[in-house]
Order: C-alpha cells, then sequence, then structure tokens
C-alpha cells in the first residue's frame, strides 16, 4: 500500500493508521512533504498506531505490517524485488520525497496488489502516480477533496485519475481493513 498526503497530513494520517490493527499485514510506506531538515512522523505515529513504523532505509526489505515513511529530502522508491531504495534525484513538483515517484515504482513492482492512497495536500503530486497504479491494475483511493483539509491534491488526483475511487478518511479506513480481510 503506498499513501501520499502533504498540508493536513498528521490529520488525515491519525485517523486511518491507529485504526489498523497489531495482525494487519500489508506494508504501508508514506510520503508526506515535509521540510529537508527533518520531520518527526516516524516518532509520532509510533506512539499512535499498534503497527511497527519506522523511517525507511536504502536497500530495506518491505516487511509486513510494517508503516514507512520516506526520510526527509529522499525520494522513496520500491525496487522490483520489493526492497526500498532512496533518491536523491531532483524534486517533482517542487517535492522530495514526491508521492509519484514512490506511487510509479511501486505500481511497477506490485502491479495489481498496490492500492495507492491520495489524501488531503496544496499541489498535485500523486495525480501521476495514481494514474500509474490504476494502469497497473491495483486499486486507486482518494480522499474526499470537500473533506480535505487541503483540496488540491485530492482534487489534482480526481481529474487525473478520474476512475479513482472518491472516500471520506472513514471510509478509507474501513476500506483498508476490508483489503486486509480478503
Amino acid at each position: 500500500m503506498a499513501i501520499g498526503a502533504s498540508a493536513g497530513a498528521i490529520q488525515a494520517l491519525s485517523r486511518i493508521l491507529p485504526e489498523l490493527p497489531e495482525q494487519y499485514r500489508i506494508p504501508i510506506l508514506i510520503v508526506v512533504h515535509v521540510p529537508a531538515d527533518g520531520s518527526d512522523l516516524p516518532q509520532l505515529f509510533r506512539t499512535k498506531c499498534r503497527l511497527a513504523v519506522k523511517e525507511a532505509e536504502d536497500k530495506e526489505p518491505i516487511l509486513p505490517g510494517t508503516i514507512y515513511f520516506a526520510p526527509p529530502d529522499y525520494h522513496l522508491l520500491v525496487e522490483p524485488d520489493r526492497t526500498i531504495s532512496l533518491s536523491l534525484d531532483a524534486p517533482v513538483l517542487y517535492s522530495r520525497p514526491s508521492i509519484d515517484v514512490l506511487f510509479e515504482s511501486a505500481a511497477d513492482a506490485y502491479g495489481a496488489d498496490l492500492t495507492g492512497i491520495i489524501l488531503t495536500g496544496a499541489n498535485e503530486d500523486g495525480a501521476d502516480g495514481l494514474v500509474a497504479v490504476a494502469q497497473a491494475g491495483g486499486v486507486a483511493l482518494v480522499e474526499d477533496p470537500a473533506e480535505a483539509f487541503a483540496k488540491a491534491m485530492p482534487s489534482g488526483a480526481l481529474a487525473r485519475c478520474p476512475q479513482a475511487t472518491r472516500l471520506s478518511l472513514d471510509a478509507i479506513t474501513a476500506r483498508l481493513l476490508a483489503i486486509e480481510a480478503s
């Protein structure tokens, strides 16, 4: 599973991630636009979640039941062997880490087994990546822009990927729990 968010991300993720049970086996890779000089997101979510939460490290295998946050100022990619790769390539839409970079690489690695989720944010990073998820046969979900703290990211994703499903945060959480159960 891959999740992308920006402005309002902490609040949105705080409604989803703590609801996932300890036995949840799907790995979750997350890009949040954070300042290059640091982020406490892994530490913050370790205190809220029942799953293991960590900052992604270069070349580590992606393990079930683990939430990985992209480190500040690095793109987070999924390699074909389903390991993590970090990159200092140029920013995409002024962002490093970039949601598009994560989603496109994850779509290549996981194909139809991937769920991509775009949450609140103030730019259109993630829209092209969500298209890649859908084209690979994966599930494309978008936070309802009417509910989002910042509407630009979910609106851009829906405009670019009209086949994506628009859901409230509660409905996204329910969908994630249903995916695990299936």
